[in-house]
C-alpha cells in the first residue's frame, strides 16, 4: 500500500527515485543541508534570536534555495501557522525580489500564502507587503506615492 502512496508525485520521484521508502527517507533528511530552511519549517519552535544568529554563524554556506528549488520563503509561507517574527528577519535580510523566485512546481512563496489564507496569513502578506513598498517610500520622503501605494496594498487585501 505504502509503494502507491507516492504515485503522482514526479518531482519526489525524480529527486529521491522510485521507491516509497527511499521517498521518505528523503523527505526526513529534507533539511539535513539546509538548517535555515530548517529553521523556518520548523517555525513554532525557533525564535527570531535563533534565526539571526544562525545567518551569522551560517551565512556563507546557506544555500538561498534547497534541493526543491525553494527559498526561506517558500518554507515559511508553506507551513501551517507561518512566524511574523521569523518573516521579519527574513525580509530585513532579502530583497523583495525574492518573493519572485519560483520553485520547482512553478510556485512562488506568496502562492503558498495565499493557497493558506486565514486572518493571519492576511496580516503576514499586509506586513510583507508594507515592509517592502510602502516603508521605503516613506524613508525616501516621497509621502504622496507613500499613501497611494498603502491604498493598493489595502485593495489588494480587500481591506477598507
Amino acid at each position: 500500500a505504502m509503494e502507491n502512496s507516492f504515485d503522482g508525485c514526479a518531482l519526489l520521484k525524480d529527486r529521491f527515485g522510485e521507491g516509497a521508502d527511499s521517498i521518505v527517507a528523503g523527505l526526513v533528511g529534507r533539511f539535513e543541508n539546509f538548517p535555515v530552511h530548517k529553521m523556518c519549517y520548523n517555525n513554532s519552535s525557533t525564535t527570531a534570536q535563533e534565526l539571526r544568529q544562525c545567518f551569522e554563524t551560517k551565512e556563507e554556506d546557506a544555500p538561498l534555495l534547497d534541493e526543491f528549488g525553494m527559498t526561506l520563503f517558500h518554507v515559511l509561507f508553506s507551513t501551517a501557522e507561518p512566524s511574523e517574527d521569523l518573516l521579519k528577519v527574513l525580509v530585513g535580510k532579502y530583497s523583495y525580489r525574492i518573493l519572485d523566485y519560483k520553485d520547482f512546481n512553478g510556485k512562488r512563496p506568496l502562492d503558498y500564502l495565499v493557497a493558506n489564507w486565514t486572518e493571519t496569513t492576511s496580516s503576514l502578506l499586509q506586513k510583507t507587503l508594507q515592509s517592502w513598498t510602502v516603508d521605503p517610500l516613506g524613508r525616501w520622503g516621497a509621502t504622496s506615492w507613500m499613501e497611494a501605494m498603502q491604498r493598493k496594498v489595502q485593495a489588494i487585501l480587500g481591506e477598507d
